[in-house]
Protein backbone atom coordinates (compact mmCIF):
# COMPACT_ATOMS: atom_id res chain seq x y z
CA UNK A 1 0.00 0.00 0.00
CA UNK A 2 2.79 2.48 0.82
CA UNK A 3 2.52 6.12 1.94
CA UNK A 4 -0.76 8.07 1.93
CA UNK A 5 -1.46 9.80 -1.38
CA UNK A 6 -3.76 12.68 -2.25
CA UNK A 7 -4.41 12.39 -5.98
CA UNK A 8 -5.84 15.32 -7.94
CA UNK A 9 -7.51 14.40 -11.23
CA UNK A 10 -7.96 17.27 -13.70
CA UNK A 11 -10.65 16.75 -16.33
CA UNK A 12 -12.29 14.50 -13.75
CA UNK A 13 -15.81 14.54 -15.21
CA UNK A 14 -14.84 13.28 -18.68
CA UNK A 15 -14.89 9.74 -20.04
CA UNK A 16 -11.54 8.65 -18.53
CA UNK A 17 -11.98 10.60 -15.28
CA UNK A 18 -15.37 8.96 -14.63
CA UNK A 19 -13.89 5.53 -15.36
CA UNK A 20 -11.02 6.10 -12.90
CA UNK A 21 -13.55 7.21 -10.29
CA UNK A 22 -15.62 4.03 -10.84
CA UNK A 23 -12.54 1.82 -10.39
CA UNK A 24 -11.12 3.59 -7.30
CA UNK A 25 -14.52 3.63 -5.60
CA UNK A 26 -14.75 -0.15 -6.11
CA UNK A 27 -11.22 -0.61 -4.67
CA UNK A 28 -12.08 1.41 -1.54
CA UNK A 29 -8.44 1.85 -0.49
CA UNK A 30 -7.65 3.68 2.75
CA UNK A 31 -4.18 4.91 1.69
CA UNK A 32 -5.43 7.18 -1.12
CA UNK A 33 -7.67 10.24 -1.24
CA UNK A 34 -8.97 11.03 -4.73
CA UNK A 35 -10.10 14.52 -5.75
CA UNK A 36 -11.83 14.86 -9.14
CA UNK A 37 -12.06 18.40 -10.54
CA UNK A 38 -13.32 19.83 -13.82
CA UNK A 39 -13.38 23.17 -15.64
CA UNK A 40 -16.00 24.53 -13.22
CA UNK A 41 -13.54 24.15 -10.33
CA UNK A 42 -10.66 26.08 -11.91
CA UNK A 43 -9.53 27.57 -15.22
CA UNK A 44 -6.25 25.73 -15.70
CA UNK A 45 -5.27 28.17 -18.47
CA UNK A 46 -4.92 30.71 -15.63
CA UNK A 47 -1.77 30.29 -13.51
CA UNK A 48 -3.17 31.88 -10.33
CA UNK A 49 -6.37 29.79 -10.55
CA UNK A 50 -4.19 26.68 -10.93
CA UNK A 51 -2.11 27.67 -7.88
CA UNK A 52 -5.30 28.25 -5.90
CA UNK A 53 -6.65 24.80 -6.84
CA UNK A 54 -3.41 23.08 -5.78
CA UNK A 55 -3.30 25.15 -2.58
CA UNK A 56 -6.81 24.01 -1.71
CA UNK A 57 -6.32 20.27 -2.30
CA UNK A 58 -2.55 19.89 -1.65
CA UNK A 59 -2.08 16.88 -3.97
CA UNK A 60 0.90 14.56 -3.64
CA UNK A 61 0.09 13.08 -7.07
CA UNK A 62 -1.69 14.41 -10.16
CA UNK A 63 -3.49 12.66 -13.01
CA UNK A 64 -3.74 15.34 -15.72
CA UNK A 65 -6.60 14.57 -18.11
CA UNK A 66 -7.90 18.10 -18.75
CA UNK A 67 -7.56 19.31 -22.33
CA UNK A 68 -9.35 21.40 -24.89
CA UNK A 69 -10.69 18.79 -27.30
CA UNK A 70 -13.06 18.78 -30.24
CA UNK A 71 -14.14 16.91 -33.32
CA UNK A 72 -12.24 16.96 -36.60
CA UNK A 73 -14.06 19.94 -38.10
CA UNK A 74 -13.71 22.07 -34.97
CA UNK A 75 -10.00 21.23 -34.79
CA UNK A 76 -9.41 22.20 -38.42
CA UNK A 77 -10.87 25.68 -37.96
CA UNK A 78 -9.42 26.44 -34.49
CA UNK A 79 -5.83 25.16 -34.52
CA UNK A 80 -4.50 28.29 -32.78
CA UNK A 81 -7.01 28.00 -29.91
CA UNK A 82 -6.19 24.31 -29.44
CA UNK A 83 -2.47 25.08 -29.44
CA UNK A 84 -2.55 28.03 -27.02
CA UNK A 85 -5.16 26.73 -24.56
CA UNK A 86 -3.56 23.31 -24.23
CA UNK A 87 -0.04 24.78 -23.95
CA UNK A 88 -1.17 27.14 -21.16
CA UNK A 89 -3.05 24.39 -19.34
CA UNK A 90 -0.21 21.86 -19.48
CA UNK A 91 2.46 24.41 -18.59
CA UNK A 92 0.48 25.61 -15.56
CA UNK A 93 -0.29 22.11 -14.26
CA UNK A 94 3.33 20.93 -14.54
CA UNK A 95 4.84 24.17 -13.20
CA UNK A 96 2.51 24.29 -10.16
CA UNK A 97 3.10 20.56 -9.57
CA UNK A 98 6.83 21.30 -9.47
CA UNK A 99 6.39 24.39 -7.25
CA UNK A 100 4.26 22.50 -4.71
CA UNK A 101 6.40 19.35 -4.58
CA UNK A 102 3.98 16.95 -6.25
CA UNK A 103 5.73 13.55 -6.30
CA UNK A 104 4.34 12.31 -9.61
CA UNK A 105 2.26 13.59 -12.51
CA UNK A 106 0.70 11.29 -15.11
CA UNK A 107 -0.53 13.22 -18.16
CA UNK A 108 -2.64 11.90 -21.01
CA UNK A 109 -1.49 12.15 -24.64
CA UNK A 110 -3.29 10.70 -27.69
CA UNK A 111 -2.39 8.48 -30.65
CA UNK A 112 -3.53 11.29 -32.99
CA UNK A 113 -0.37 13.26 -32.11
CA UNK A 114 1.92 10.79 -33.90
CA UNK A 115 3.51 11.73 -37.25
CA UNK A 116 1.12 11.67 -40.18
CA UNK A 117 3.67 9.80 -42.31
CA UNK A 118 4.88 6.84 -40.29
CA UNK A 119 5.38 3.08 -40.31
CA UNK A 120 3.13 0.74 -38.31
CA UNK A 121 2.83 -0.29 -35.62
CA UNK A 122 3.64 3.04 -33.97
CA UNK A 123 5.50 2.93 -30.68
CA UNK A 124 6.59 5.35 -27.93
CA UNK A 125 9.87 6.28 -29.66
CA UNK A 126 8.13 7.74 -32.74
CA UNK A 127 6.11 10.64 -31.28
CA UNK A 128 8.47 13.36 -32.53
CA UNK A 129 9.56 11.75 -35.82
CA UNK A 130 7.71 14.11 -38.14
CA UNK A 131 4.80 16.53 -38.37
CA UNK A 132 1.35 15.40 -37.17
CA UNK A 133 -1.69 15.38 -39.46
CA UNK A 134 -2.36 18.93 -40.70
CA UNK A 135 -5.99 18.86 -39.55
CA UNK A 136 -5.16 18.96 -35.82
CA UNK A 137 -1.58 20.22 -35.66
CA UNK A 138 -2.40 22.73 -32.87
CA UNK A 139 -3.69 20.07 -30.48
CA UNK A 140 -0.97 17.60 -31.48
CA UNK A 141 2.00 19.90 -30.93
CA UNK A 142 0.60 21.08 -27.57
CA UNK A 143 0.25 17.44 -26.47
CA UNK A 144 3.74 16.53 -27.74
CA UNK A 145 5.16 19.36 -25.63
CA UNK A 146 4.01 17.55 -22.47
CA UNK A 147 6.55 14.84 -23.29
CA UNK A 148 9.24 17.49 -23.90
CA UNK A 149 8.40 19.24 -20.60
CA UNK A 150 8.37 15.95 -18.68
CA UNK A 151 11.92 15.27 -19.82
CA UNK A 152 13.04 18.84 -19.06
CA UNK A 153 11.53 18.84 -15.54
CA UNK A 154 13.19 15.50 -14.87
CA UNK A 155 16.57 16.64 -16.18
CA UNK A 156 16.60 19.99 -14.39
CA UNK A 157 14.64 19.24 -11.19
CA UNK A 158 14.46 15.42 -10.91
CA UNK A 159 10.64 15.45 -11.19
CA UNK A 160 8.82 12.21 -11.96
CA UNK A 161 6.43 13.55 -14.59
CA UNK A 162 5.34 11.00 -17.19
CA UNK A 163 2.61 10.45 -19.77
CA UNK A 164 0.43 7.73 -21.25
CA UNK A 165 -0.81 7.38 -24.83
CA UNK A 166 -4.17 5.58 -25.04
CA UNK A 167 -5.65 4.22 -28.26
CA UNK A 168 -9.33 5.07 -29.01
CA UNK A 169 -11.26 5.06 -25.72
CA UNK A 170 -14.97 4.31 -25.32
CA UNK A 171 -17.35 3.52 -22.47
CA UNK A 172 -20.01 5.01 -20.15
CA UNK A 173 -20.14 8.83 -19.75
CA UNK A 174 -18.78 9.41 -23.27
CA UNK A 175 -19.57 12.38 -25.52
CA UNK A 176 -22.52 11.43 -27.75
CA UNK A 177 -22.82 14.71 -29.65
CA UNK A 178 -23.05 13.84 -33.36
CA UNK A 179 -20.91 16.85 -34.34
CA UNK A 180 -17.98 16.25 -31.98
CA UNK A 181 -18.13 12.63 -30.77
CA UNK A 182 -15.70 9.86 -31.61
CA UNK A 183 -16.81 6.91 -33.70
CA UNK A 184 -18.27 4.47 -31.11
CA UNK A 185 -20.35 6.96 -29.05
CA UNK A 186 -21.43 8.64 -32.30
CA UNK A 187 -22.68 5.32 -33.68
CA UNK A 188 -24.35 4.41 -30.35
CA UNK A 189 -26.26 7.70 -30.46
CA UNK A 190 -27.15 7.22 -34.14
CA UNK A 191 -28.49 3.68 -33.73
CA UNK A 192 -30.36 4.67 -30.55
CA UNK A 193 -32.08 7.43 -32.55
CA UNK A 194 -32.88 5.05 -35.46
CA UNK A 195 -34.54 2.61 -33.05
CA UNK A 196 -36.38 5.40 -31.22
CA UNK A 197 -37.75 6.61 -34.57
CA UNK A 198 -38.68 3.02 -35.51
CA UNK A 199 -36.27 3.14 -38.44
CA UNK A 200 -35.08 -0.01 -40.22
CA UNK A 201 -31.72 1.19 -41.61
CA UNK A 202 -28.59 2.03 -39.60
CA UNK A 203 -26.33 4.10 -41.89
CA UNK A 204 -22.60 4.25 -41.15
CA UNK A 205 -20.44 6.88 -42.86
CA UNK A 206 -17.66 5.50 -45.10
CA UNK A 207 -16.95 1.98 -46.29
CA UNK A 208 -16.63 0.36 -42.84
CA UNK A 209 -13.18 -0.94 -43.79
CA UNK A 210 -10.81 1.21 -41.66
CA UNK A 211 -9.23 -0.63 -38.72
CA UNK A 212 -8.96 0.75 -35.19
CA UNK A 213 -7.86 -0.36 -31.73
CA UNK A 214 -10.45 0.47 -29.07
CA UNK A 215 -9.86 0.33 -25.32
CA UNK A 216 -12.73 0.14 -22.83
CA UNK A 217 -12.58 3.12 -20.44
CA UNK A 218 -12.65 0.87 -17.35
CA UNK A 219 -9.65 -1.13 -18.64
CA UNK A 220 -7.83 2.14 -19.34
CA UNK A 221 -8.66 3.30 -15.80
CA UNK A 222 -7.12 0.15 -14.32
CA UNK A 223 -3.99 0.73 -16.41
CA UNK A 224 -3.85 4.41 -15.36
CA UNK A 225 -3.83 3.30 -11.72
CA UNK A 226 -0.96 0.92 -12.43
CA UNK A 227 0.99 3.75 -14.09
CA UNK A 228 0.33 6.07 -11.15
CA UNK A 229 1.40 3.49 -8.57
CA UNK A 230 4.08 1.42 -10.30
CA UNK A 231 5.39 2.86 -13.59
CA UNK A 232 8.42 5.02 -12.83
CA UNK A 233 9.81 5.97 -16.25
CA UNK A 234 9.62 9.53 -17.58
CA UNK A 235 9.30 8.17 -21.14
CA UNK A 236 5.68 7.76 -22.27
CA UNK A 237 3.89 4.42 -22.42
CA UNK A 238 1.19 3.41 -24.91
CA UNK A 239 -1.92 2.00 -23.22
CA UNK A 240 -3.58 0.01 -25.96
CA UNK A 241 -5.21 -3.31 -26.62
CA UNK A 242 -3.09 -5.83 -28.51
CA UNK A 243 -2.52 -5.39 -32.25
CA UNK A 244 -4.63 -8.46 -33.05
CA UNK A 245 -7.59 -6.85 -31.21
CA UNK A 246 -7.90 -4.28 -34.02
CA UNK A 247 -11.45 -4.21 -35.44
CA UNK A 248 -12.99 -2.71 -38.57
CA UNK A 249 -15.67 -0.03 -38.39
CA UNK A 250 -17.99 -2.60 -39.99
CA UNK A 251 -17.34 -4.98 -37.07
CA UNK A 252 -18.08 -2.13 -34.63
CA UNK A 253 -21.42 -1.46 -36.37
CA UNK A 254 -22.32 -5.17 -36.30
CA UNK A 255 -21.41 -5.46 -32.60
CA UNK A 256 -23.54 -2.39 -31.81
CA UNK A 257 -26.50 -3.87 -33.73
CA UNK A 258 -26.17 -7.05 -31.60
CA UNK A 259 -25.97 -5.06 -28.36
CA UNK A 260 -29.10 -3.06 -29.29
CA UNK A 261 -30.80 -6.22 -30.64
CA UNK A 262 -31.36 -4.29 -33.88
CA UNK A 263 -32.72 -6.51 -36.62
CA UNK A 264 -32.72 -3.94 -39.46
CA UNK A 265 -30.17 -3.29 -42.19
CA UNK A 266 -26.66 -1.83 -41.72
CA UNK A 267 -25.82 0.41 -44.70
CA UNK A 268 -22.52 2.14 -45.54
CA UNK A 269 -22.51 5.61 -47.11
CA UNK A 270 -19.47 5.20 -49.33
CA UNK A 271 -19.69 8.82 -50.56
CA UNK A 272 -18.21 9.83 -47.17
CA UNK A 273 -14.47 9.73 -46.44
CA UNK A 274 -12.94 6.92 -44.40
CA UNK A 275 -10.04 8.84 -42.86
CA UNK A 276 -6.82 6.92 -42.20
CA UNK A 277 -7.10 3.20 -43.03
CA UNK A 278 -5.24 2.16 -39.87
CA UNK A 279 -3.33 3.69 -36.95
CA UNK A 280 -1.99 0.52 -35.34
CA UNK A 281 -0.15 1.09 -32.05
CA UNK A 282 2.22 -1.37 -30.40
CA UNK A 283 1.62 -2.22 -26.74
CA UNK A 284 4.86 -4.24 -26.50
CA UNK A 285 6.21 -1.94 -23.76
CA UNK A 286 3.02 -2.35 -21.71
CA UNK A 287 3.11 -6.14 -22.22
CA UNK A 288 6.72 -6.20 -21.00
CA UNK A 289 5.46 -4.89 -17.64
CA UNK A 290 2.02 -6.54 -17.59
CA UNK A 291 2.14 -9.71 -19.73
CA UNK A 292 -1.03 -11.12 -18.14
CA UNK A 293 -3.30 -8.04 -18.15
CA UNK A 294 -6.77 -9.10 -19.31
CA UNK A 295 -8.72 -6.64 -21.43
CA UNK A 296 -12.52 -6.77 -21.31
CA UNK A 297 -13.75 -8.65 -24.42
CA UNK A 298 -14.88 -6.13 -27.06
CA UNK A 299 -18.42 -7.54 -27.26
CA UNK A 300 -18.84 -7.29 -23.46
CA UNK A 301 -17.49 -3.72 -23.34
CA UNK A 302 -19.76 -2.65 -26.22
CA UNK A 303 -22.80 -4.24 -24.52
CA UNK A 304 -22.04 -2.46 -21.22
CA UNK A 305 -21.53 0.87 -23.04
CA UNK A 306 -24.80 0.50 -24.98
CA UNK A 307 -26.75 -0.50 -21.85
CA UNK A 308 -25.35 2.52 -20.00
CA UNK A 309 -26.42 4.88 -22.79
CA UNK A 310 -29.90 3.38 -23.03
CA UNK A 311 -30.40 3.94 -19.30
CA UNK A 312 -28.85 7.39 -19.24
CA UNK A 313 -29.54 8.87 -22.70
CA UNK A 314 -31.72 11.67 -21.29
CA UNK A 315 -28.84 13.00 -19.15
CA UNK A 316 -25.84 12.02 -21.29
CA UNK A 317 -23.60 14.48 -23.14
CA UNK A 318 -25.69 14.65 -26.32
Amino acid sequence: MGEFKTILVTGGSGLVGRAIRTVVEAENRTDEKWVFVNSKDADLCDLSATRELFGKHKPSHVVHLAAMVGGLFHNMSHNLDFLRNNLHMNDNVLQVSHETGVKKVVSCLSTCIFPDKTSYPIDETMIHNGPPHASNFGYSYAKRMIDVMNRAYHEQHGCLFTSVVPCNVFGPHDNYNLESSHVIPGLIRKLHDVIAGEGTTFTVLGTGKPLRQFIYSLDLARLFLWVLRDYNEVEPIILSVDEEAEVSIRQVAEELARAFDFKGEIAFDTTKADGQYKKTASNAKLRKYLPDFQFTPFSVAIKESVDWYRENSANARN
